[in-house]
């Protein structure tokens, strides 16, 4: 394996090391923050977690103060006086980041590659989530493997989750001869279908390049009975096409430079990219899975910390 400079790292790629660092720039972020999840891409669809499922834990007898909603009818005719179901939240659950890393993520024209903030992005998450007491996996994938790593709470199965991603994320090149697997998404959400049961909370992190129909069908599984939030890594050339220059795009061997700065290039260029980008918000609203736009013009940490906000600090006298 090429030994990669320090230059290299948190723009065109990522290490272990980078990633275990993200920890303390995710520190005060929660993924039940009082702020719903939402994006300028995502228009006014906006969606809150769950947060943590409850666990039944006894019936009692009613005390003044018990919500009146718990009380368990059968018991209480059977026993001839009011009785209440007590529940109790669950400690933990099981967060699995799904992280694309396929050739279409390999390209960035500003701050960093998109396999990067993809990688950076579920680190945070994978932090935010150990934090809270909670297990973490995940699935990775690339076009042509697919990892998946069940969760669990412990720094080593951390350690196992970033040394995998940071080998996928190191395999791409600009001249490799592979070629974006589009089926490879799909191929990913179905692995995590067998990886989780229910009250997952599950953070799929791509460019969803090659995302249609079957995608829709699969999120709406996964979030029929599961917490799940789709991060779509976007760069700002999807936005906005620069009039002064020329582009050069490869996939592997194939390279090709667009002269953009002929309007009858850079038109239907910026047409492809915004309509593409308007498809996927729609996949995802249909979906009913809530959509996050990360660009790669900006530190990923600065996008999560608007999109997810800061846990709410105690205030003095609150009594939290």
């Amino acid at each position: 394996m090429a030994v990669l400079s320090s230059t290299a790292i948190g723009s065109v790629y990522v290490d272990a090391a980078h990633l275990a660092k993200l920890e303390f720039q995710a520190r005060g972020l929660s993924f039940v923050a009082p702020a719903p999840v939402s994006s300028v891409l995502s228009g006014a669809h906006a969606s809150r977690l769950r947060g943590r499922g409850l666990n039944f834990e006894e019936i009692r007898g009613y005390l003044p103060g018990d919500d009146v909603r718990h009380i368990d009818w059968k018991a209480s005719l059977r026993l001839g006086k009011a009785q209440v179901r007590t529940y109790t939240e669950e400690r933990d659950r099981p967060l699995l980041v799904v992280v694309d890393q396929r050739m279409s993520m390999f390209f960035g024209s500003r701050r960093a590659f998109k396999s990067v903030v993809a990688a950076e992005t579920a680190a945070l998450a994978v932090w935010m989530g150990f934090a809270a007491g909670d297990r973490v996996g995940g699935v990775l994938f690339n076009d042509s493997q697919l990892v998946r790593i069940k969760p669990l709470r412990s720094r080593s199965r951390i350690k196992t989750l970033f040394g995998a991603l940071a080998a996928m994320n190191g395999a791409l090149h600009a001249e490799s001869e592979v070629r974006t697997a589009y089926d490879q998404l799909d191929a990913a959400l179905e692995g995590v279908l067998q990886l989780a049961g229910h009250d997952y909370l599950i953070c799929v992190v791509s460019d969803f390049a090659g995302a249609g129909e079957r995608t829709r069908k699969l999120l709406r599984q996964l979030a029929a009975h599961n917490d799940v939030v789709a991060a779509m890594i976007f760069d700002p050339l999807w936005q906005q096409m620069p009039g002064h220059r020329a582009l050069v795009v490869s996939e592997g061997r194939l390279q090709v430079e667009l002269r953009i700065e002929q309007e009858r290039v850079r038109q239907p260029l910026s047409s492809l990219f915004s309509g593409r980008t308007a498809e996927v918000a729609e996949l995802l609203r249909t979906s009913g899975v809530p959509l996050m736009a990360l660009s790669t013009g900006e530190p990923a940490v600065d996008q999560v910390r608007r999109l997810f906000g800061e846990r709410a600090r105690p205030t003095a006298g609150s009594g939290i």
